[in-house]
């Protein structure tokens, strides 16, 4: 039996209450938030389908990265976490193949499931997400039918906390809960949810978002074998430590980005067939460093520079892993200051645009406000969204104020680990 399968049996034997206080934090105030917005959503669900036989609530967490920039693309290590915020619906079988989704802001739609096969029209849509989670389904062998679902998120779109794969592994779980044994493999779950997200929806990416949100709690995932990634929990309490983990959303706009988040492993991956290989995973900087005039000839500067980040940025993960371990606060904070600085320097996701360099600047203060006391760097795919910053629990107050002065009220989000990735919660 694996460790999720074991937290996920544990938990379903708690009360409504306790589930609720696993999922989110313990405080009595998030309790009572979750318990009104729970009700709230199952009302709306009841004035849009009426009362349901079969119906329940499915969760899925956002993401935090923590190590490994860009590196699951190319065979490479991550560290990440699930967190206290998630995709939820409560959803209801249907008897056909249609599926009624009203999620909440957005314009209520309905697909028909009959059919499973890409649709370039519905590229970028959520439609694309529920057919292509439906199609991955049904090609591993599992059963899929309609279902009407009301939905809400506090993963905000563009808050860098991976909306799309959240809503995604909650696509997973509604499917194998209402319609299977919800027994399905929290890898199986990701690999599904990243097929629809690259096939369907149209997005290149690697496996990092659905992963973390699938597998939940703390994790390092090696992707060396992207078909079968090898995941181990870790146990580390941040907060009991003196650190609050906070991202920092700066505003700026992830339209027209897909070619410069696209670039990124494709340049990699030509510096790795300069080598004969399909990704860079096991090349070395000595070997970047002895061929580095051969490649400048063969691809761009920035290519090879993004490959020594993928070769520094890969190796420090297990450090940081081993840093966490061993309880060695000070050197995981600076191994995270270091991949900061690389994906700034080398990688270079920091900004598309001069137009834009809200993420430099929310780096910047980071770094005046926090000097080594805490840690900062960028968070996910860059060149928009958010930085991720562990600062010491003494400064959270003044490091929000300032960040959210700067950057908008509500800038600052406050994060737990969640210890559960998709989760269903009987009605």
């Amino acid at each position: 039996m694996s460790w999720l399968t074991e937290k996920t049996e544990t938990l379903h034997r708690l009360d409504t209450e306790n589930h609720l206080r696993a999922l989110y934090g313990a405080e009595e105030s998030i309790l009572r938030e979750q318990q009104a917005r729970y009700a709230q959503l199952l009302d709306r669900f009841h004035s849009l389908f009426g009362e349901r036989e079969g119906a329940a609530f499915f969760s899925a967490p956002g993401r935090t990265e923590i190590g490994g920039n860009h590196t699951d693309h190319n065979n490479g290590r991550v560290l990440a976490a699930s967190v206290n915020l998630d995709a939820l619906c409560a959803a209801a079988p249907r008897e056909d193949s249609r599926v009624r989704f009203n999620s909440e802001g957005y314009p209520a739609l309905e697909i028909d499931l009959s059919d499973t096969a890409p649709r370039k029209e519905e590229e970028g849509t959520t439609a694309a997400l529920i057919r292509g989670v439906a199609d991955g389904m049904k090609q591993a062998g599992y059963r899929i039918g309609g279902f009407d679902a009301a939905v809400t998120s506090t993963v905000a779109g563009g808050s860098g906390l991976s909306s799309s794969a959240a809503v995604e592994v909650m696509l997973t779980g509604v499917f194998d809960g209402l319609f299977n044994q919800f027994e399905m493999p929290f890898v199986q779950r990701a690999q599904i949810s990243r097929r629809a997200e690259n096939l369907h929806f149209g997005k290149p990416s690697g496996l990092l978002d659905q992963m973390a949100s699938a597998a939940g709690g703390l994790v390092t995932v090696d992707f060396a074998d992207d078909a079968n990634p090898r995941v181990e929990a870790l146990q580390y309490d941040f907060a009991r430590k003196g650190y609050a983990l906070v991202v920092v959303g700066t505003g700026g706009s992830h339209a027209d980005l897909t070619d410069h988040y696209a670039a990124i492993p494709q340049e990699m991956k030509a510096v790795a067939a300069c080598f004969g290989q399909k990704t860079l995973r096991g090349i070395t900087e000595r070997d970047l460093l002895d061929k580095a005039g051969e490649l400048r000839r063969a691809v761009s500067d920035r290519a090879v520079m993004r490959a020594f980040h993928f070769v520094r940025e890969n190796d420090r993960v297990p450090q940081q892993v081993a840093a966490l371990r061993e309880d060695r606060i000070g050197d995981f904070l600076q191994l995270i200051r270091e991949s900061g600085r690389s994906s700034f320097m080398y990688l270079q996701n920091i900004y598309a645009t001069n137009a834009d360099q809200s993420l430099s600047l929310a780096l910047c203060m980071a770094e005046s406000m926090l000097d080594k006391d805490g840690a900062w760097r960028i968070h996910g795919g860059g060149f928009a969204g958010t930085t991720l910053n562990f600062v010491p629990s003494a400064q959270v107050e003044a490091f929000t104020a300032e960040m959210d002065k700067t950057f908008g009220a509500g800038a600052c989000h406050v994060l737990n680990v969640r210890p559960f990735g998709a989760d269903r919660i009987a009605l």
